[in-house]
Formats: structure tokens, C-alpha cells, sequence
């Protein structure tokens, strides 16, 4: 197995409406939802396969007090939650959730980058959760995109954190630089300064993979969801959607055409 440090692997959705998005989701991407049985908390586990991808819970009060709306979070594995938690402090950025123990599951912390880009840093209990290669298969997160308040600076930063480092670059006029970066070798994701309308913090938007980007589309727009851009083409033939669900989160399709 592949080192896992610098990569995403969870993905987990806070909303205001738990069983209308467990619908949603389950026809859109075709997963499985089923409780994780923590004590004292209703979790919901999405499956691809045989493979857990993502979880689901209720938006905690505090946390719509604070203004924030249904949204999915990543989860980035680090060797050492406290000290990468430290990091994010020291850096400018700041830390949300201070670091805790889920038990039998790993440790974790929730932090925001200095421009507001909000993450989660993990460390499992035991080995990675999605094995390499996997981001590649239906249903798994396939890309991760922030949408930074400003591009240039927002690269250094997650470099240093997590060891990623630039791949190509793509110039996209009036839209600035699109700075794609990978972990270990491999892509994962891109970067690029975001344009209005886009919210005033800086915020990612999560890719999952998809058999068929007009059929899917078609599940989106069936269950209430929206399209928000696309279907568009990408470099390596592949197409992507981004999308609202129903109660508010963004996400993001991406797959072949047919």
C-alpha cells in the first residue's frame, strides 16, 4: 500500500436534512448508506462496493450559528494530527475542531486555511481508507478543487503543510492560472483564484466519479439537485458537472460521455 500522507480520504457531508440526502445520494451515485453504530450520534456511512467512501451527519447547531450551510468536507491523512493542527495555527489559517480521538476509527482535527478553505487532518486507527488507485473507480472521490480567494499564494501554503507539489499548469484567460498538484506522484486535484459569483471565503469542491456524465446529470436534476456548470469537457476526455443538492451543499460529477 501506498504512503497515504498528503492524500484525501474521506469525504463527509453535513446537512440540515439527513434521510432527503441519503435519497439523493443513493440515486445519484449509486452508493449504499448504512449507520455506523457510533455511541451517542447518528453517522451515516456511504458505500461503493465493498469500500465505505464517505460519511454523512447532521449540521451541528454551533455550526449553523456560525453562518455555515450544508457542505462536504475532506479529509486529508497526516502522520500527526496535533502537530499539522499547529501548522495551520501558525501559518494564519485556523482550527475549528480541535483535535479529538473518534474511537476504533483514527484522530482528527477541522481547520481552515488562511483564506478560509475549510479541511479536515486525519490519522487512522489503522490502514488507509481508500486503497490507491481507487480514486480512479465509480463512486470514490476523483478530484479536489479549491476555489481560493487567491491562487498564487494559496499553493505555498498547502505545500508545505502536505508535501504537495505543482504538476501542470493551465492558463485560462480572464480566469487566471488553474495549478493542478499531486500527492505522492500522483494528481489529486487543482487549484485556481475563484470568480464571481463565487463565495467570498475560499472554499473546495469535491469530484466524484461517475460511469456516464449525461445520465448522471440526469439522476442530479431528478432528485431536486442543480446544475450549476456543465457538462464540459476536460483535458483526458473526461467530462464534469458541478452541482447543488437539494438542501444546499455543492459537489461536483466528473466521467465519461457517452
Amino acid at each position: 500500500m501506498s504512503n497515504p500522507q498528503g492524500n484525501f480520504v474521506w469525504y463527509e457531508l453535513m446537512t440540515t436534512n439527513t434521510a432527503a440526502a441519503e435519497t439523493f445520494y443513493r440515486n445519484v451515485m449509486g452508493w449504499s448508506a448504512r449507520d455506523a453504530g457510533m455511541p451517542g450520534m447518528s453517522y451515516t456511512l456511504f458505500g461503493a462496493g465493498e469500500t465505505s467512501v464517505g460519511g454523512m451527519m447532521t449540521l451541528p447547531a454551533q455550526a449553523a450559528e456560525m453562518g455555515a450551510g450544508p457542505s462536504w468536507i475532506g479529509y486529508v491523512w497526516v502522520e500527526n494530527v496535533d502537530a499539522k493542527a499547529a501548522e495551520v495555527k501558525k501559518a494564519g489559517g485556523a482550527i475549528y475542531r480541535e483535535a479529538d480521538d473518534i474511537p476504533g476509527v483514527g484522530r482528527f482535527a477541522i481547520v481552515a486555511d488562511p483564506q478560509g478553505g475549510v479541511l479536515a487532518l486525519f490519522k487512522g486507527a489503522g490502514g488507509e481508507q481508500q486503497p490507491p488507485g481507487s480514486r480512479r473507480l465509480p463512486g470514490h472521490g476523483g478530484w479536489h478543487e479549491l476555489h481560493a480567494k487567491n491562487g498564487e499564494t494559496a499553493f505555498p501554503y498547502y505545500a508545505k503543510l502536505f508535501g504537495w507539489t505543482k504538476a501542470d499548469a493551465m492558463d485560462m484567460g480572464p480566469m487566471g492560472i488553474y495549478q493542478i498538484f499531486a500527492a505522492g506522484g500522483e494528481t489529486i486535484g487543482g487549484m485556481m483564484t475563484s470568480a464571481p459569483p463565487a463565495p467570498p471565503a475560499a472554499f473546495w469542491l469535491y469530484y466524484f466519479n461517475v460511469e456516464e456524465i449525461n445520465a448522471a446529470a440526469a439522476r442530479v436534476r431528478a432528485g431536486g439537485g442543480e446544475i450549476l456548470h456543465g457538462p464540459q469537457e476536460v483535458p483526458g476526455g473526461q467530462w464534469i458537472v458541478q452541482c447543488r443538492d437539494p438542501q444546499g451543499a455543492l459537489f461536483a460529477l466528473v466521467g465519461p460521455r457517452g
